[in-house]
């Protein structure tokens, strides 16, 4: 089968696409014939070895994937033909061998595309962040950095969904506009308004309720600024490089909270979350309430080109490898 592996770790994240064995599946595996793979940030920085997870190498990128099960290992209660939405190594091939644990069946009318972002990692993100770490309510004020982002542009759909305002930052007048086409009420440029100072003015000084920071850095560490009373800081990675120092009395002064978010964690110590969250997708989904955004779609052969464009940050909402 065709697919990409990464054979050393190197400053440029090298890669590339060779002929690779087929999977062999074992017990409580399927082996899965892909239709399309999701790209995420992680998969800029693995090949460099800068992510936390390390994989022994050589190991092939990417970890979501939409498609269908072609052989079932023992345990396994699937039956082959399952569309199936998949979280484990190696999605950057023409097939992937994953966990039973590590999928679910999905339905068959949802292109591909649209079912690896909306059942992958930035639709579970933001699902699970608003609802189940921010216990967000109908009517709070919800701040979105990087809102044209693949799970920038799901948090404020989920948020509006809810019930909510919504505040969106992103970077260029393009961006903005993405940004408000999901439901922003509000979308600032960062990169010409102080965004801090229009956020603090448009909620008339009282601040947000939930804060959603994908970014790091100096944008966490301003987001505190704009942090309502009983407020919820979510952290969600650090896209912008450093991981930010956020000072204690902010949270001290306004008897707010930093609440860690790590949606792939989160599946594995509750298996039940990952249909639950799913389900209530699914019926957004159904009512038109969420549209996965995703513009960006390569052919397998060119993820070089996909990751480089996840990387240049000139990306907007999910991009996706589509794969058969």
């Amino acid at each position: 089968m065709k697919g990409w592996t990464v054979e050393s770790i190197t400053p440029e994240g090298t890669m590339r696409l060779a002929d690779l064995p087929d999977p062999v599946v074992g017990p409580g595996q399927y082996v899965v014939q892909v239709e399309a793979a999701g790209l995420n940030f992680l998969d800029v920085l693995m090949p460099k070895g800068l992510y936390q997870t390390k994989p022994q190498l050589p190991f092939t990128p990417g970890i979501e994937s939409v498609g269908r099960i072609i052989e079932v290992g023992e345990g396994a209660s699937l039956p082959v033909g399952t569309r199936v939405v998949s979280n484990g190594q190696g999605a950057y091939a023409e097939r992937v061998l994953v966990k039973a644990s590590g999928c679910n069946a999905i339905p068959d009318d949802i292109p591909a595309a649209e079912a690896v972002s909306l059942f992958g990692v930035v639709y579970g993100t933001a699902w699970h962040a608003l609802h189940n770490r921010a216990l967000l309510q109908p009517g709070e004020t919800v701040l979105v950095h990087a809102g044209a982002g693949g799970v920038g542009s799901a948090t404020v759909q989920v948020a509006v969904a809810h019930g909510c305002r919504v505040i969106a930052t992103a970077g260029g007048a393009a961006k903005v506009a993405v940004a408000r086409e999901m439901g922003a009420e509000l979308a600032i440029d960062y990169t010409t308004e102080d965004w801090v100072e229009t956020v603090r003015s448009y909620t008339e000084g009282k601040g947000c309720a939930v804060i959603f920071d994908p970014v790091g850095g100096d944008v966490g560490e301003k987001s505190l600024r704009c942090l309502g009373w009983h407020g919820r800081y979510l952290v969600i990675g650090f896209a912008g490089g450093p991981i930010p120092k956020l000072p204690a009395n902010r949270f001290l002064l306004k008897e707010s909270s930093a609440v860690g978010v790590f949606w792939g964690a989160a599946m594995g110590n509750d298996p039940a979350l990952r249909p639950r969250v799913h389900a209530a997708l699914l019926a957004l989904y159904r009512a038109g309430k969420v549209k996965p955004l995703v513009p960006g779609r390569f052919p397998l052969d060119q993820a070089e080109a996909a990751i480089a464009s996840l990387a240049s940050r000139g990306s907007v909402g999910k991009v996706v490898l589509q794969v058969s």
